[in-house]
């Protein structure tokens, strides 16, 4: 893997996703959820999490989160549009974010 592709690959995953349902989803369908760049494909997440992880990633699925609507006093502005990926992992995978110490 060259310098400049194993770069991109930690450029592409951004943050976990922690929240109720994302443990919901983790737990039941051995799912975890990341906020990526919003120029990531599918095969360069899927390479990203094997990377960085070291787990076997079995798919993923992507969605675009529009960017909400927000006013401070008289004025309106809008915060940024993001994508999301829901990583698949193999049966038998896990990837541990808070360790219990």
């Amino acid at each position: 893997m060259s310098a400049a592709n194993q770069e991109r690959l930690y450029q592409v995953i951004l943050a976990p996703i922690i929240s109720e349902k994302g443990t919901f989803i983790a737990d039941k369908y051995e799912q975890v959820a990341f906020r990526v760049a919003t120029d990531a494909t599918k095969p360069e997440i899927k390479a990203a999490v094997e990377f960085l992880f070291k787990v076997q990633v079995d798919s993923v699925q992507v969605l675009n989160v529009k960017g909400k609507q927000k006013r401070f006093g008289r004025f309106t502005g809008r915060r940024k549009d993001w994508k999301k990926a829901y990583v698949c992992l193999k049966p038998g995978q896990q990837i541990e974010f808070a360790s219990g110490e």
